[in-house]
């Protein structure tokens, strides 16, 4: 498709009738036709269809192009009308001579019969020839030429001539008489182009594709390039290009050979008319003339004018580019200098204007040059809009070009704050190189209240924890007491967030103690230095021994009172994780859960970030490990590894625990490999890391390194005189890792110590007794894990729970109770399986004939054992009830989920025991665990 036409039927009606002009000129009846389109209507490719014809016809062919450049050269047409080969030699010396001669400079009567005399000899020619003169673009021929063309086709009536013209739509004020004139002559015929329908696209495409194609790919071609060819001919180039691999599976898509034609239509127009798009392009409409005038120091009816020929050759539509890439590419051809000051000179005059400040931070965040000092409320009002529309790097340079061009002082530090809290919402390691400067602000007081406990929480984040603490000593110091009471509060949250996620800083802020923290009890309090001290209060009660209900209350009372922002992310975040500690994953899985649907539609990648490593904490604590996985590797996902900060030993924690919990010991050991921070070990995340890795060494053999890693942790806790096993159990991990070193004495003295230094949870006191249980005698062994396991049953941790259970079903067959000792193994096979945990699975499966029998039940479950045939003997409603039952649900919840009585339950659960010939309810047979008997539930 090396050329494209306008509107096929169209074209081909016009051809058809300058070939019919073509024979009447032939027969002596002189013709003339004037076709008027658009730019890159397909006017050039008419013409030339049409020579080519006329030259088969054997019709002397004379050509000549107006061109803006040699308007003012006299007669520049006539010279390249006559300037032809075809021309005979004589002819054309004797026109030249006259064009040359001194009549050139005479009277206008003198003119008049130099035309006269170079009409007579071209007429000379038509005797035994037709004359064809085709001039292209004739509305940017000179006026001395545009006067001879009319003088020739007053003459050529009853001569064997045909002349065709072709002419923009839009002509000088100076062509209107010459346009006149034509009309005027009785053979002349207009003829006018417009651009492709989309039908007309089709059948153009279909020329070079197949028909299927054209087809489909004909409305978005329309709709990108507006039917013009010129641009539908560089569209195709562009899809060609993208889909060499399959061009049925490519939508069009605009591309450098789009942008280089939408260019060559501007530069082709009129000079007004390249200026105009660059105008439009820099406003992004051209809704106001008046504005675009202003910019571009032209008139209404100019700018007016070149607005409905940039809408007639399809750059426009409805006021705007058709395409982003049409306007991006007019920007970039702009000069820099001339880009630079139309957009500053837009932004002025649409603040003018009145315009909103997100349109006038647009020209102002295009503009490569300083900001004025009036620019900065308006930038400040854009950013915050723009994060309503979640534009958030827009948000970020309207900040930036703010924070440039404000002079130094408070002003200019709240806006490196606001800066570096929008920048923390795309990712942590985005603020980075802001906070040195926020630093050196806070150190030297110059901070504002509202924004010392959210630029704290981020120094400290980002493992800057002495800087933190440095800044908020020297905040300490130079704030006396009752003098600034908000900025008494905000230091006051700081310091106990701090000393809460890096218990050394402790003394690092000798400063800020109880006098402080008095003075400020009952200070007007910021919402975000409230948060930042109410969480930390929060999670030191989740830490301390027998406050963990306070911890739940006042938890859910954060969670309540604060809505998820920039500044109460972190506050939101550590609540979360208080519940966790404080054992309540149902409230906890519930909060995070509605927070991850209240950004789940939102350009916040950190806040998604961070409560998807919660969410991975709660599934790993739950024993979901597939779940706690894919939500770790969702959250490091989100942000990059760097952007995490200390808080990359949580994320860490939860993953390498998981991965090691599934078996993927080769993913969990690359994971051990990730840049650490050096801070971290000062820090809480610290302890959650060292006891993945430890638990990662333990289940890889590594003994020796796994008691390493789980004493670390207890010295450290030591250290920070805070030894609390909801942070780091490390005496049940040790006493694990010298049970494996065959050392059951040592272990049994940690899980004693360790029971006797509490606290009362129940998924630490139960692991600690299954340790126990490895250490006693085996008469002693049945009734602690029968302990431990109601215990674990009433908890979360169905990973621990069913390690206890393999752990009784071994001590039962120890005692040669078989039967017993293998529905428990089955039973903790079916809770391990459903967790994900291979390898527990695998070590619980029962080895040779056993091993057998389990897989043989497992693969046909209505076939041949014992519990099967006993199963069958249930009615449907016993099976649902003994299913749930089995699956450990309490009676009321049976009764919830089937919609019956409690005492419905009780009655149906008797009838089970005595058909399957059990005691209670962990007895139930692990075959009612199964797919195929769930599926009636």
């Amino acid at each position: 498709m090396n050329s494209l036409p306008a509107n096929l039927f169209e074209w081909e009606n016009h051809l058809s009738a300058l070939r019919e002009m073509l024979r009447g000129a032939t027969l002596g009846r002189g013709r003339l036709a004037l076709v008027s389109g658009a730019v890159a209507s397909g006017k050039t490719t008419l013409l030339n269809t049409f020579a080519e014809q006329a030259i088969e016809n054997g019709a002397l062919l004379l050509e000549a192009t107006g061109s803006r450049a040699e308007k003012d050269l006299p007669f520049g047409i006539v010279r390249k009308i006559f300037d032809n080969g075809a021309m005979p030699a004589d002819v054309r010396s004797e026109v030249i001579a006259l064009l040359d001669g001194n009549a050139l400079e005479s009277t206008a009567a003198g003119r008049m019969h130099v035309m006269s005399q170079i009409s007579s000899a071209l007429l000379r020619m038509v005797d035994d020839r037709t004359l064809v003169v085709l001039v292209d673009d004739v509305h940017s021929g000179d006026d001395q030429s545009l006067q001879f063309l009319l003088h020739l086709a007053r003459r050529v009536r009853q001569a064997k001539v045909l002349i065709v013209l072709t002419e923009s739509p839009r002509l000088r004020q100076e062509q209107f008489t010459f346009h006149a004139e034509l009309l005027r002559q009785p053979k002349c015929v207009r003829m006018r182009l417009h651009m492709l329908t989309e039908s007309g696209v089709a059948e153009a495409l279909s020329g070079s594709l197949s028909a299927t194609v054209a087809a489909r790919l004909a409305p978005e071609c329309h709709r990108i390039s507006g039917g013009n060819p010129l641009l539908l001919r560089a569209l195709l180039e562009d899809w060609r290009t993208v889909g060499e691999h399959g061009e049925a599976q490519q939508r069009p898509t605009p591309g450098e050979a789009f942008a280089h034609a939408v260019l060559g239509c501007l530069h082709r127009g009129e000079p007004e008319v390249l200026q105009i798009a660059r105008g439009v392009a820099v406003l992004g409409d051209a809704r106001s003339p008046r504005l675009l005038g202003q910019l571009l120091d032209l008139s209404v009816t100019t700018v007016q004018q070149g607005v409905q020929d940039l809408h007639q050759c399809a750059i426009l539509e409805h006021n705007g580019f058709r395409d982003d890439v049409a306007r991006t590419a007019v920007l970039d051809a702009t000069p820099t200098a001339d880009r630079a000051a139309l957009h500053a000179r837009a932004a002025r005059l649409l603040h003018t204007d009145g315009a909103s400040a997100l349109d006038v931070a647009r020209q102002l965040v295009a503009v490569r040059q300083d900001a004025e000092r009036w620019t900065v409320p308006v930038l400040r009002e854009a950013a915050e809009f723009a994060l309503v529309e979640e534009e958030l790097e827009f948000a970020l340079r309207c900040l930036e070009h703010a924070h440039h061009a404000c002079a130094p002082g408070p002003e200019r530090t709240a806006l490196k704050a606001r800066l570096v809290s929008i920048a923390w919402r795309i990712g942590p390691a985005a603020a980075e190189s802001h906070l040195p400067e926020l630093t050196e602000a806070a150190e030297q007081g110059r901070l504002a209240p509202r924004d010392v406990a959210p630029i704290t929480s981020y120094l400290a984040w980002s493992g800057r924890l002495d800087g933190a603490a440095d800044a908020v000593a020297a905040l300490a110091r130079s704030a006396a007491p009752g003098d600034d009471p908000a900025m008494t509060a905000a230091i006051a949250a700081s310091a106990q967030w701090l000393t809460m996620l890096s218990p050394p800083l402790r003394d690092r802020l000798p400063t800020v103690g109880a006098g402080i923290t008095a003075a400020a009890a009952g200070a007007p309090r910021d919402m975000a230095d409230l948060a930042h001290a109410h969480a930390a209060a929060t999670m030191s009660a989740a830490l301390t021994e027998g406050q963990a209900d306070r911890a739940v209350i006042e938890a859910e009372r954060v969670l309540q009172r604060y809505h998820l922002s920039d500044s109460t992310l972190q506050p939101l975040v550590v609540a979360l994780l208080a519940l966790v500690l404080a054992g309540r994953l149902d409230l906890a899985l519930s909060w995070c859960e509605r927070l991850q649907g209240e950004c789940s539609a939102r350009r916040v990648p950190t806040w998604q970030a961070l409560l998807s490593a919660v969410r991975a904490e709660i599934a790993l604590r739950q024993g979901d490990l597939q779940v706690a996985a894919h939500q770790a590797r969702t959250a490091m996902s989100r942000i990059s590894v760097q952007g995490w900060g200390v808080g990359i030993g949580l994320l860490l924690s939860t993953l390498i625990q998981a991965e090691t919990g599934m078996g993927h010991y080769d993913e969990a050991m690359a994971l051990l490999e990730q840049p650490l921070p050096g801070e971290l070990f000062q820090t809480l995340p610290g302890l959650f890391y060292l006891r993945a890795r430890g638990r990662c060494h333990l289940a890889t053999g590594r003994y020796h390194a796994a008691l390493g890693d789980f004493t670390a942790a207890g010295e450290l806790m030591d250290i920070w005189r805070m030894d609390i096993p909801l942070l780091s159990p490390w005496r049940l991990d040790a006493a694990e890792t010298w049970l494996a070193l065959g050392d059951p004495k040592r272990a049994r003295a940690l899980a004693e110590e360790q029971l006797r230094l509490g606290p009362d949870d129940a998924r630490l006191r139960g692991a600690l007794l299954v340790v126990l249980a490895r250490t006693d005698e085996l008469k002693r062994r049945v009734p602690r894990l029968k302990e431990a396991v109601e215990i674990l049953e009433s908890g979360d941790d169905r990973v621990q729970l069913a390690i206890a259970l393999g752990e009784l079903g071994r001590a039962y067959r120890s005692l040669g109770d078989f039967n017993r000792g293998r529905v428990f193994v089955r039973k903790a096979w079916h809770v391990a399986k459903t967790c994900g945990a291979d390898p527990l699975c695998r070590e619980l499966m029962p080895r040779h004939a056993e091993a057998g029998e389990l897989a043989a039940a497992a693969a046909q479950p209505g076939q041949g054992t014992e519990t099967q045939r006993e199963v069958e003997a249930l009615t449907e409603a016993e099976v649902r009830i003994a299913v749930l039952a089995a699956h450990g649900n309490t009676n009321r919840e049976i009764a919830s989920k089937l919609f019956v009585t409690v005492s419905t339950v009780e009655q149906h659960l008797t009838r089970i025991y005595r058909k399957l010939n059990v005691k209670r309810r962990r007895d139930l047979p692990a075959k009612l665990s199964d797919s195929s008997l769930t599926g009636t539930v």
